[in-house]
C-alpha cells in the first residue's frame, strides 16, 4: 500500500483515510506512530554485549544459552530496533509484546478511493465506515507486562534495554518450563514445551511449527551483525532432536484439518474472505473461478497489511471491499487463508494481474521501518511460497514473485495510485535465501545484465515521509538502490513521467528506485557507477567493486524490431479485438504512457497469451476466460513489470 503518514492533501494520488469497514477488536491496535520514529541504535563500543546478556540470562534463569539465542534470532534476528515496536506491539531482542502501548491510527485498504480489483467492466467498492469496538487483548499481545512481574524489570526499561529485554524473555521461558512441570535442564532438547508456549499461539499446529523452526535455526547454527553493531553467534548443533512429546502436556487446543491449501510444514487456518451478493448484480469482495484449470496462476504478490492481524481479519470478512489470498501474522508466523487458488482475491489493483496470481499480506507498515517483519513471519511465508511455487509451477524469481510495487497500473489513469508496498525496508535477499534462490552471480564481467543485490545491512539510501511529508526517515537497512540521470550523486533523479511528478526521495516514491533481485540490461559504465535501462532512459547507479550494489547476469532480453523508432508497453496482456465472444466485452488494449526506444533492451519475465476473465456476475455460469492469439512478454521495465506485445519485439541472449 501507499504508506499513509505521507500524503498531503494536495498531493498526487492523496486518500483520505477511512476506518475499517466493520468493528475492530482491541486486539487490532496498531503500532505507535506518534512521534519521529527512533533512529538506528548507535554502534555499541562494546560489540559482544548483547551476546553476554545471553549468557548472564541463561545462567540467572536456568536457560540454555543456545534456547534464548535461537529463540531471540527467530523473533527478531538479534535486532533491538532501537527501542521501537514491531506491528504486533513486540519489544527488543524476544519480541516481547505491549500493544497495550500501542493506538491504532491507520488501516490498510481504509483510504476508500482504491479500486483493488482493478477491472474497469463493473465500478469499485468501497468500505462503509465505523468506528472500531474495544475487546480485552490476547494473551499473546500482553507478554511483555508478565515479564515485568515475573523479574521485577520495570516495562519501560524491558521496552528499551536489549540486556532487560533477553532476561524477561528468559523469565517467561523457564515460567513456561514450570508449569509443564519440566525440570530446568541444561539439555536444549529437554526445552521444546516452553519454546511452543514462548509463541503465544493457542493451538497446537501454530505452536509446534513455531518450535520446529526454532530447533531448525539450533540445528544450523547462526551468526550476524544486529542493528546496533552487536556480534552474536548461535554454534550449531546438528543431531539436536527434541522431545516433540512434550507438546501433548502444553494445554493448547488440537488444530483441526479445515481444508486450507498449506504446506504441512506451517500453521494454517481457513478464515473465508465473505462472499456475498447485494442485488443489482454487485456483488463482493473476490470473483469465483476455476483456476488452473481455466487459467494458469502465474504470479504470487507480496503485500503487507498497514494494519494489525485481528482488524485485518476483520476486513476481509466484510464483503463490500478487497480481498486476499493469505494473512501472515508477525508474532509466531501462523496463516490465515481467505481465498481459495481457484479463485480471485482482490488484492493488486489490476484485474489482469489479479487473475492470475494469488496476493500475500504480512502484518506490518511500509513507512514504520522498526514496525518490523519478524524472522517467525519471513520463514512462514517463504514456506507458503515454496509450496504454492511448486503446486503451480510458478518460478521462484522477482518477476513472479513481485512486491505489491511491481504490479503496473493497468491503465494510465490509475498510475499515480498504484500501491507501493511492502516498501524498501522489505529484505528480499534474505526471502528468497530461506526460499532457496539466493541471488547470485551468474555471469562474467560482460553478461549483459544485472541482478541487484546491495548488501542489506550496510545498505541504508535516506528516505523521507515516513513520520512526516519532507522528513527524513530513521536511518535503515535497505533492499533498494537509487537511479540517477547521470554518474553523479548530484544529477537529477530518474523521473517516471507516468507519475506526472517531479521525483522525490519519498519513501512511496518509485520513480528511481531498484530493488533487490530485479534484473536490468546494463546500458554502459563509467568507473564505480553502472547504467542500466529503466522507463525508456538510461538510468545510473553506485557500483562500486568494494560494495557491489549489482552482480553481472545472463538471460532473455526483449528490443524493438528492426525499423521500430519505439513500441508501448502495456499494464495488462489483454486479448486483441477479435478474440472475444459474443455477449463478452471487447477490453481496449491501451497502452501505458511509456515507450521502449529502439536499441533498449530489458529482462524477459515470461510469455504469456493474451487473455481476460470475464466475471461480472455473482454466480459463475457466464464466466469465462478469452483467450487470444496475441502474444505479450512480461518485461521488467521500471520498478514494476510491464507487458509488450511479442509481435512488436525481438528476443535475444543478453551479451556474454
Amino acid at each position: 500500500m501507499r504508506g499513509s503518514a505521507t500524503d498531503s492533501p494536495s498531493a498526487p494520488g492523496h486518500r483520505h483515510l477511512r476506518r475499517a469497514a466493520v468493528p475492530l477488536a482491541a486486539a487490532a491496535l496498531l503500532l505507535p506512530l506518534f512521534g519521529a520514529a527512533p533512529a538506528q541504535s548507535a554502534p555499541d563500543p562494546a560489540p559482544d554485549r548483547l551476546q553476554s546478556a545471553f549468557a548472564a540470562a541463561s545462567t540467572e534463569y536456568h536457560v540454555p544459552q543456545s534456547v534464548l539465542l535461537a529463540v531471540s534470532y527467530l523473533q527478531s534476528r538479534w535486532d533491538s530496533h532501537g527501542g521501537a515496536p514491531s506491528v504486533s506491539g513486540g519489544y527488543g531482542p524476544m519480541h516481547l509484546t505491549d500493544a497495550r502501548t500501542a493506538i491504532a491510527t491507520t488501516e490498510h485498504f481504509a483510504d476508500g478511493t482504491e479500486d483493488a480489483r482493478g477491472d474497469d467492466a463493473r465500478p469499485a467498492l468501497v468500505p462503509r465506515a465505523t468506528v472500531p469496538a474495544d475487546s480485552a487483548l490476547p494473551d499473546r499481545l500482553k507478554t511483555l507486562p508478565r515479564a515485568a512481574e515475573l523479574t521485577g524489570i520495570p516495562a519501560a526499561r524491558l521496552r528499551t534495554d536489549p540486556a532487560a529485554n533477553v532476561s524477561g524473555g528468559a523469565a517467561l521461558l523457564a515460567a513456561a518450563q514450570r508449569q509443564l512441570g519440566e525440570p530446568l535442564s541444561a539439555d536444549p532438547a529437554d526445552w521444546y514445551g516452553a519454546v511452543a508456549r514462548f509463541s503465544g499461539a493457542d493451538d497446537t499446529a501454530t505452536a509446534a511449527a513455531y518450535a520446529n523452526d526454532v530447533y531448525d535455526v539450533l540445528r544450523s547454527g547462526e551468526r550476524r551483525t544486529t542493528d546496533a553493531g552487536q556480534h552474536v553467534a548461535l554454534t550449531a548443533e546438528p543431531s539436536l532432536a527434541p522431545d516433540t512429546a512434550q507438546l501433548a502436556r502444553t494445554g493448547l487446543r488440537p488444530a483441526g484439518d479445515d481444508g486450507a491449501e498449506c504446506p504441512k510444514s506451517v500453521s494454517c487456518e481457513w478464515l473465508p474472505a465473505a462472499y456475498a451478493q447485494f442485488g443489482d448484480n454487485d456483488y463482493g469482495n473476490h470473483d469465483l473461478g476455476d483456476r488452473p484449470a481455466s487459467q494458469r496462476i502465474k504470479y504470487i504478490v507480496i503485500h503487507d497489511t498497514e494494519g494489525a492481524w485481528d482488524g485485518v481479519l476483520n476486513l476481509i470478512q466484510d464483503p463490500t471491499y478487497v480481498s486476499w489470498n493469505y494473512t501472515i501474522r508477525s508474532t509466531d508466523g501462523l496463516i490465515a487463508q481467505h481465498v481459495k487458488a481457484k479463485d480471485v482475491a482482490w488484492h493488486a489493483g489490476n484485474w489482469d494481474v489479479n487473475s492470475r496470481s494469488i496476493g500475500i499480506e504480512h502484518e506490518g507498515f511500509l513507512t514504520d521501518p522498526d514496525a518490523w517483519f519478524t524472522e517467525a513471519m519471513y520463514r512462514s511465508s517463504a514456506r507458503l511460497v515454496k509450496y504454492l511455487s511448486a503446486r503451480f509451477g510458478i518460478p521462484l524469481d522477482r518477476q513472479h514473485i513481485l512486491g505489491h510495487d511491481n504490479v503496473p497500473g493497468p491503465t494510465a489513469s490509475s498510475v499515480p495510485g498504484m500501491h507501493t508496498d511492502p516498501g524498501p525496508y522489505w529484505d528480499w535477499a534474505h526471502y528468497f535465501q530461506l526460499l532457496g534462490h539466493p541471488f547470485k552471480k551468474t555471469a562474467g564481467k560482460h553478461g549483459g545484465l544485472v541482478t541487484i543485490r546491495p548488501d542489506y545491512a550496510t545498505n541504508q539510501p535516506v528516505y523521507t515521509g515516513c513520520e512526516t511529508a519532507g522528513e527524513p526517515c530513521a536511518a535503515h537497512a535497505s533492499s533498494e538502490v537509487r537511479l540517477y540521470s547521470d554518474h553523479d550523486v548530484d544529477a537529477p533523479l530518474i523521473k517516471d513521467i507516468g507519475l506526472g511528478r517531479a521525483p522525490t526521495a519519498d519513501v512511496n516514491d518509485l520513480s528511481s528506485r531498484v530493488s533487490t533481485g530485479q534484473q536490468y540490461a546494463v546500458a554502459d559504465r563509467w568507473g564505480d557507477w553502472t547504467a542500466i535501462w529503466y522507463l525508456g532512459q538510461k538510468a545510473w547507479f553506485q557500483n562500486p567493486a568494494a560494495h557491489p550494489a549489482a552482480v553481472s547476469a545472463k538471460g532473455l532480453v526483449i528490443t524493438p524490431k528492426d525499423g521500430l523508432t519505439s513500441i508501448p508497453v502495456y499494464g495488462r496482456a489483454y486479448p486483441e479485438k477479435t478474440a472475444y465472444p459474443a455477449g463478452v466485452p471487447v477490453q481496449s488494449v491501451v497502452s501505458l504512457p511509456y515507450t521502449i526506444p529502439a536499441g533498449q533492451k530489458y529482462v524477459v519475465g515470461d510469455e504469456m497469451p493474451g487473455e481476460y476473465f470475464y466475471s461480472v456476475t455473482f454466480t459463475p455460469e457466464s464466466h469465462q476466460v478469452v483467450q487470444g492469439k496475441d502474444l505479450y512478454y512480461e518485461i521488467q521495465y521500471g520498478h514494476r513489470v510491464g507487458f509488450v506485445r511479442a509481435a512488436d519485439v525481438t528476443v535475444e541472449n543478453s551479451a556474454g
